[in-house]
């Protein structure tokens, strides 16, 4: 199964952009793709549902924010994108508004599927490609949020040219498209002849070319270097989970828009706790003294050790909870919203070796009436071990 792209790089808009521009930007690549326009074609199509997926968590603020945190794994379960299960009909009644109003009817599309007219978008904005880092963190770490300092070696802006790619700063309007980045090209297809737009191969659809390239950096406008990156770690992340940082992925040629930073969060098992979702679990082993007469324990806790209270006559199985001791909860949009509980597991050690002292201690008890178990304490005990 193909790896799912960015969705700002399905609809070629930079992290920055307005809503407005993101509508547009779904506009011309629902036009391009269209069923109608490509009969037959499978992979239009694949594109065609792209964009529209694209374009439905984009739209949406509270989607678009999830989606630039946490990335794809803030898109599931509530709130995800649905396109998924879409067929193309289900799109088009979905998204059918786009494609009516602000000047742009019907007639309009049928006009760009004749090629009646054009629909010039400028010289094409290169954009860097994204990086991948996995940040190992401690359950300490994930408690309080943290920052993270990593060094990676990527594509930078050529520090010579300052990125044009030029050694004496100048570009020329390209020949070919003359400056649009765009060429149109006779086609024919199922409704006669049509013109279709596409990147200039001269220029790479940037609309300008270099004569003099910079030394450095071959006329790319970007090098390869280490640089030192900063990262904002919330409170409550978990392993598996992946955030974003903007802006922060390898450089693009020409001054175009840089990738992001992808980084994958990896948690460090922890020597006494285990983590279950918000909440940690801790086993807590008793001796048989302290579970039959009670007294205080010392146990743990990601903030420093505490003392609790065992009350006479604790059974294997029971389970103590310390609100507010677990770690924090976030919801699907990165926000904190309260913290969770730590979970005591009781055990009970029972001896396997006694020396004779010890034997005849137990065996002095072993008659007693409130030794051995009734129906009900049976009952009770396995209710409490298994629930």
């Amino acid at each position: 199964m193909a790896e799912k792209r960015d969705y700002y790089e399905v609809l070629e808009v930079p992290k920055t952009a307005s809503a407005e521009e993101i509508k547009k930007a779904y506009r011309k690549k629902a036009i391009q793709y269209h069923p109608d326009k490509n009969p037959g074609d499978k992979e239009a199509e694949e594109k065609f549902k792209e964009a529209a997926e694209a374009y439905e968590v984009l739209s949406d603020p509270q989607k678009r924010q999830r989606y630039d945190q946490f990335g794809f794994a803030g898109m599931g379960g509530a709130g995800g994108f649905s396109g998924g299960g879409m067929s193309m009909e289900d799109i088009f009644s979905h998204f059918g508004d786009i494609f009516e109003g602000a000047g742009f009817d019907l007639g309009d599309i049928g006009e760009m599927f004749m090629g009646g007219r054009s629909s010039s978008r400028g010289s094409r904005v290169r954009r860097g490609s994204d990086m991948r880092v996995k940040v190992r963190l401690t359950l300490e770490e994930i408690a309080s949020g943290c920052e993270k300092k990593i060094k990676v070696r990527k594509l930078v802006q050529c520090k010579d040219c300052h990125g044009t790619g030029s050694a004496d700063g100048r570009t020329e309007t390209c020949p070919t498209c003359k400056g649009t980045g765009r060429v149109i090209r006779q086609q024919r297809g199922i409704f006669g002849m049509m013109q279709v737009q596409s990147d200039c191969d001269t220029c790479s659809g940037e609309g300008t070319i270099i004569k003099n390239k910079c030394p450095k950096c071959g006329g790319q406008g970007v090098v390869r270097d280490e640089e030192i990156i900063s990262i904002t770690i919330p409170a409550g992340v978990m392993g598996g989970m992946q955030l974003t940082v903007p802006g922060k992925g390898n450089a693009a040629p020409h001054g175009g828009v840089s990738g992001d930073l992808l980084v994958l969060i990896e948690e460090e098992e922890h020597k006494d706790f285990i983590r279950q979702e918000s909440d940690l679990i801790y086993n807590l082993l008793l001796d048989m003294p302290t579970a039959v007469l009670g007294g205080q324990v010392q146990i743990p806790t990601l903030t420093g050790d505490v003392k609790i209270t065992i009350t006479p006559g604790t059974q294997p199985g029971k389970v103590l909870r310390m609100r507010g001791k677990g770690l924090p909860r976030i919801d699907q949009y990165g926000r904190s919203y309260g913290t969770g509980d730590l979970l005591i597991n009781v055990g009970v050690y029972i001896p396997e070796k006694l020396n004779k002292d010890e034997r005849k201690l137990i065996e002095q008890l072993q008659n007693s009436p409130n030794i051995a178990p009734g129906s009900a304490d049976k009952k009770n005990f396995f209710r409490n071990l298994f629930g």
